[in-house]
C-alpha cells in the first residue's frame, strides 16, 4: 500500500485519519508541525499528503506549494472545516487532487484516498 503523510494542527484529527488509513493497509505518518511534514515529504518516498488548510504557522495551501517544490509527483488531499471556493480553487491550482470537508467521513476519506492514489500524474 501507500506511504501517506497527514498534517493537522490538532493531534487527535491526525491520529483519526492515521487509524482509518492504516486499517486500509497504508503506512501513515501524522504530523502537527509544518516543517517536519515538509522535510519528510522532501525525501521523495511519500505517495500522498493529506493537509489541513488551517495550521499553526503556515496554511495548508503554503505547505502544498512547498511539498510540490520538493516532490512534484506527490499527491495531495486538502482537509478543511472551513470550506471556501477560494481555498478550493487555490489548492487545485497548486496541484491538490482532492478536497475533503471536516468532520471527516470515514467512507468518503477512504474512497478519495483510493481514487487519488490510482490517478496517474
Amino acid at each position: 500500500m501507500a506511504s501517506i503523510i497527514v498534517l493537522d494542527d490538532v493531534s487527535d484529527a491526525g491520529v483519526l485519519v492515521k487509524r482509518i488509513l492504516e486499517r486500509q493497509g497504508h503506512q501513515v505518518t501524522a504530523f502537527t508541525e509544518e516543517e517536519e511534514a515538509i522535510r519528510h515529504a522532501a525525501k521523495g518516498n511519500t505517495a500522498l499528503a493529506i493537509l489541513d488548510i488551517k495550521l499553526k504557522k503556515m496554511t495548508g495551501v503554503e505547505v502544498l506549494a512547498e511539498m510540490k517544490k520538493h516532490d512534484p509527483k506527490i499527491k495531495v488531499i486538502m482537509l478543511t472545516g472551513y470550506p471556501t471556493l477560494e481555498t478550493a480553487r487555490e489548492s487545485l491550482k497548486l496541484g491538490a487532487s482532492e478536497y475533503c470537508v471536516k468532520p471527516i467521513d470515514k467512507e468518503e476519506l477512504e474512497s478519495k484516498v483510493e481514487e487519488v492514489l490510482k490517478k496517474q500524474i
